[in-house]
């Protein structure tokens, strides 16, 4: 049986997936990141995406991120995740709608609101186009 990282990832409601995998791919703040075991101890800051579990060399799961955190030690990869679905559960219609709504209130923002209303755009852009990729 080839190694495994434990995979956890947690929402600010629960545990959402606790597993040993072969590899996992994290959409870090200054690119994706691959773990595997005996991976060098990291943190960083996730950015709006998809991380993709892998099997075999293959994607089996497919999991969209709104942001957060990861941990990385040698056996184990932790996210914390601020939003967390799995990608073929994304509604695009619904998608499209958050990303109209994002790019409103981007557009209308006040000075002191724009960071929020720019986030919140830059994460309804990764959702869209994760539901274009399911």
């Amino acid at each position: 049986m080839a190694e495994m990282v434990e995979f956890e990832l947690v929402s600010p409601a629960r545990l959402l997936k606790s597993e040993p995998v072969e590899m996992v791919v994290v959409p870090g703040a200054e690119g994706d990141i691959g773990v595997l075991p005996n991976h060098s101890p990291l943190i960083c800051t996730v950015r709006p995406g998809v991380i993709k579990v892998m099997e075999s060399g293959k994607v089996t799961e497919e999991i969209f991120v709104a942001g957060g955190f990861c941990e990385v030690s040698t056996e184990r990869c932790t996210v914390l995740a601020e939003e967390a679905i799995m990608v073929a559960d994304i509604d695009a219609g619904e998608a499209r709608d958050r990303l109209s709504a994002a790019e409103k209130a981007v557009s209308e923002a006040d000075e002191d609101g724009m960071g929020k209303a720019e986030d919140e755009r830059r994460i309804a852009e990764a959702m869209v186009a994760a539901a274009a990729s399911a």
